[in-house]
């Protein structure tokens, strides 16, 4: 594992760096990873897109004939790093889930469909896995797809379903086969969410946001021809990714930022004659250094895919770790702002330092559910890390 930058590497850095400085600038400390929030950067951010996809780096792994711009894994992690540090959009939403998975397994006609309008946000897509009683185990999924002629009559429910109500689409599975094992009787399919028998309701999250919703089908007709793969092993067509980075370096960075947030918040009290106490300040020195350990753990993942590997049990690691890591620091800004970090809308030493407390509590709660639990994680790393017996 190297730590340093090849002085190719170097050199495409700096071209990255100059890039973003040039057209997305550099952040206000108490402006930092606020990134797509909020009306009044959707102009910018679109036009930031639209540049990312001019080069081909809104997909850098995707060949070049999909727009994309056939980056190396380090390459991409150069990019990633560079455009996290930045607080600049790296992708639009579900871009690098649905895209690679048509590009394998879809049709000539599906990849002239849709990987266009995807790549210049012409679409918007969500995903369509999670149900109410299939959330860790996915392949227990009960929604049904039963033939019909030239068509699925779909029926059934979905949950957590991000971003369903401003979506054109959505990329699903489905049962097929309710007489075969789990995990070979579904099928992955691509549902247009202006179909007749979709209904979506809001979810409405902790933090009063409305990012989840819940999407139910009622005899919704979906074209044959919009199925991905072959009937009945959608399972494998789900699973399947490309060779994209997934180091996880954004999780790791946005902690970096945090801890620093964190450290100027102390410093500012001790300057203004109230000082945190010492076992406050350790608590951020514990933080500072867990911060690291997950920088390391994305080194590690990305220079396995850089020798040609495919990570496993360290991705397993390098999302448990992080995620948790994510929770720990959102507990440490309530610890240090006390009754202030309650409010929603941080105030004084808070907002000028951009500790938003109380918004971190609250929507980092399902950190360690989204993508995977950490049970989930730990049985992974024990089972094909340690090889210990599933049971």
């Amino acid at each position: 594992m190297r730590f340093n930058d090849t002085p190719e590497l170097a050199t495409w850095r700096s071209t990255v760096r100059d890039f973003v400085h040039e057209n997305w600038g550099v952040p206000k400390p108490a402006d930092e990873d606020m990134g797509m929030e909020g009306p009044a950067d959707e102009t910018k951010t679109s036009a930031w897109l639209d540049k990312l996809a001019e080069r081909g780096w809104l997909a850098p792994a995707w060949p070049k004939k999909y727009g994309g711009a056939d980056m190396s894994v380090l390459e991409q992690f150069v990019l990633s790093q560079e455009l996290h540090e930045a607080g600049a959009p790296v992708s639009r939403q579900m871009l690098n889930l649905v895209g690679p998975t048509i590009m394998l397994h879809g049709t000539d006609e599906q990849k002239a469909e849709h990987l266009p309008p995807m790549l210049h946000g012409e679409v918007a897509w969500c995903q369509g896995f999670s149900e109410p009683g299939s959330g860790s185990d996915l392949a227990s999924l009960q929604t049904r797809a039963v033939r019909d002629g030239d068509d699925y009559v779909l029926n059934g429910q979905k949950i957590w379903t991000s971003g369903a109500h401003r979506a054109d689409w959505m990329f699903m599975m489905a049962r097929t086969d309710p007489d075969a094992p789990k995990h070979r009787g579904i099928s992955y399919l691509l549902l247009s969410m202006k179909s007749p028998g979709v209904t979506v309701r809001p979810l409405i999250n902790l933090a009063d946001g409305h990012v989840f919703n819940e999407v139910f089908f009622e005899d919704v007709r979906v074209p044959v021809r919009n199925r991905v793969g072959e009937e009945n092993r959608g399972w494998y067509v789900g699973t399947t990714t490309l060779d994209f980075e997934r180091s996880n370096i954004a999780r790791a960075i946005s902690a970096h930022k945090s801890v620093n947030r964190l450290g100027n918040y102390v410093r500012g009290r001790a300057s203004a004659g109230n000082p945190v106490s010492a076992a406050y300040r350790m608590e951020v020195a514990d933080r500072a250094v867990e911060t690291a350990i997950c920088e390391l753990l994305s080194f590690v993942v990305i220079s396995i895919q850089a020798r040609g590997g495919v990570p496993n049990m360290e991705a397993s690691m390098c999302k448990m770790y992080g995620s948790e890591l994510s929770q720990r620091i959102s507990w440490t800004e309530m610890h240090l702002t006390g009754l202030k970090g309650q409010y929603r809308k941080p105030q004084g030493l808070e907002q000028d330092t951009g500790i938003h407390a109380a918004m971190d509590y609250m929507t980092t709660v399902p950190a360690t559910i989204a993508a995977g639990t950490s049970e989930i994680q730990r049985n992974i790393i024990a089972t094909r890390g340690l090889g210990l017996p599933r049971g």
